[in-house]
């Protein structure tokens, strides 16, 4: 026994748990088990934990749990200090760790208690011991070691495995060999047990591009499927900061645990991030991000006049415009609906009248419905003059109006050492060096992006311009 705890200075406890597949901040838990191992030997045990939601039938299938087994079971609140106790001043030594301890952690949160054991996953322990192989899920290391498998997707008998896999490495590899493994994992615990630690070695500590990979997919980049792209000032810091998150946050659990591989870009700083951010996500669709999606539907109210004079508003599209060349546009919006209720609003705050705005259909000079509700000045009807509308109008739209491009041609925002090339509020690219300055201004233009124009809007009052 004490060979087998030599690579720890101190009590183990394998533990496994069953969910309903439900996220960390529900009570979701339906069963636990435990073997404890310490100088006085192995003890096992294993409870049934009735969740707050029912078990879902492909989780039934899995496990063997139901409704009817956990009917009688105790609340996990109820038998919290026990487990508490079994836990507590244990090594945590479990399968794809973060899974189990954040569900746990985050029980034992809920009934009142914080735990903070040391954790040793076994998927990471598993491939630094046997780098050579690919593949270190349970039934690979069950196939593999000659596990005796008891009942498989059940707490107590996935607990188990574990505790046979520790037997077995320290019949084939030196005490002091598995101590230096354990020692180096638990003390950097901030990896997913999928991400091979070489692979973020060389993370610098500088602004840029990171860029999260999931399992290999055809056609995706690099044969991996993209889950998300970030950026940060501080690459190492931010990257390592999603995996530190993980056991609080649902999202980043589920995150951390579908990444398999890691690539960052460098950029010159915060502005160089923010655009090849934008980009990559247009380009990639990484699955995991919300924001910066394309969207092909923008659109614009132009202000004109017509053949008579009178100012009227139409709405125009991203794809027929040179957005950044126009001095009378005003607004950008996903498509037309939304376009259409911003201008609604406008005319309910500025007593501007619908059917003059092409909103609402009216007769010509007849009293429209909102001047009844006295929501219009009664420039339908003549009340109000034209003019004095249109100015109203123009007034209200201030605020909405798009940012005119005030250089004759190409400029260049200076950043760092890195130049970026832009025209009409569109990124042409980064050059750092005169051939690739070059190279960008004799490229085409990359059609309007309102994600792009934004940030540009506001690099421009940051970084010394160049004219190009």
């Amino acid at each position: 026994m004490n060979a087998l705890l030599r690579a720890h200075p101190g009590d183990l406890a394998f533990v496994d748990i069953e969910t309903t597949g439900g996220p960390t901040q529900h009570d979701s838990i339906t069963e636990v088990g435990i073997v404890q191992v310490d100088e006085d030997g192995v003890r096992e045990w294993s409870t049934l934990v009735r969740p707050a939601s029912r078990i879902p039938d492909y989780i039934r299938r899995l496990t063997g749990i139901d409704d009817d087994m956990v009917a009688s079971a105790p609340r996990f609140a109820e038998i919290a200090d026990e487990v508490f106790d079994r836990l507590d001043g244990r090594l945590f030594i479990a399968h794809n760790a973060r899974f189990d301890h954040g569900h746990l952690r985050a029980a034992f949160r809920r009934a009142g208690l914080d735990i903070r054991p040391q954790v040793l996953c076994t998927v990471k322990l598993s491939r630094r011991l046997f780098p050579d192989h690919r593949r270190h899920g349970l039934d690979h290391l069950i196939e593999r070691h000659g596990l005796m498998v008891a009942d498989r997707h059940r707490a107590l008998g996935d607990a188990q495995l574990l505790w046979q896999f520790w037997q077995k490495i320290h019949d084939r590899f030196p005490a002091g060999h598995i101590e230096a493994a354990v020692r180096e994992l638990i003390g950097h615990p901030s990896l997913p047990p999928h991400l091979d630690p070489e692979q973020i070695a060389g993370l610098p500590d500088s602004p840029g591009v990171y860029l999260f990979y999931g399992e290999r997919a055809t056609g995706a980049a690099d044969g991996h499927l993209p889950l998300y792209i970030g950026k940060s000032t501080r690459l190492r810091s931010r990257v390592l900061s999603h995996f530190a998150a993980d056991h609080s946050s649902d999202r980043e659990l589920s995150l951390s645990q579908q990444v398999r591989h890691v690539e960052w870009i460098a950029t010159a700083g915060e502005i160089g991030a923010l655009l090849e951010e934008a980009r990559l996500v247009k380009q990639l669709q990484p699955t995991h991000n919300r924001q910066l999606r394309r969207n092909r539907e923008l659109c614009t109210w132009r202000l004109a006049t017509d053949i008579v004079g009178d100012w009227r508003l139409e709405l125009v599209h991203a794809a027929d415009l040179d957005f950044g060349r126009r001095d009378d546009l005003y607004g950008f919006f996903r498509n037309r609906r939304e376009a259409t209720n911003r201008l609604r609003a406008l005319a309910r705050d500025h007593a501007l009248c619908p059917p003059l705005l092409g909103l609402d259909r009216h007769p010509r000079g007849a009293r429209c419905f909102d001047f009844q509700l006295k929501r219009c000045h009664g420039a339908c009807h003549g009340s109000e003059s034209p003019q004095a509308h249109a100015q109203r109008l123009i007034d209200a739209l201030h605020a909405l109006k798009v940012e005119h491009w005030a250089w004759p041609g190409p400029i260049g925002l200076r950043e760092g050492e890195a130049t970026h090339v832009i025209d009409g509020w569109r990124w042409l690219g980064t050059a750092t060096d005169e051939a690739t300055l070059a190279r960008l201004l004799e490229a085409g233009r990359p059609a309007f992006d309102l994600d792009i124009y934004k940030i540009l809007v506001k690099a421009v009052k940051r970084l010394s311009v160049v004219k190009l």
